[in-house]
């Protein structure tokens, strides 16, 4: 990883790091990391309101790390692919040595 990428893709990176470093964000992420989970399901988990939740995952869908799933009613969401997954390996794993 010598060369700097473009422009277009550091900001791309830029937008994708702050949306992910948002505390509860990051809680949202971990939770639904091993399932998919409704509003419901993630606020138990969570420990916030319903509605910074939801606020939340709307930030996380338009920066495409969750998608969602309606059954009925109910949406369920998910991470979108294994590289949310890595990169908050990756994370943990940094802060954590």
């Amino acid at each position: 990883m010598s060369q700097i990428p473009e422009n277009k893709v550091l900001d791309k990176m830029e937008s994708l790091l702050n949306v992910a470093s948002d505390f509860t964000r990051l809680k949202i992420l971990y939770s639904i990391s091993g399932e998919e989970k409704s509003v419901s399901d993630i606020v138990k988990e969570v420990g916030a309101s319903q509605s910074l939740v939801s606020h939340q995952i709307k930030v996380l869908k338009k920066a495409n790390l969750v998608i969602s799933r309606k059954e009925g009613t109910r949406v369920f969401y998910q991470l979108a692919d294994d590289h949310i997954v890595q990169l908050l390996s990756v994370v943990y794993d940094h802060v954590t040595e």
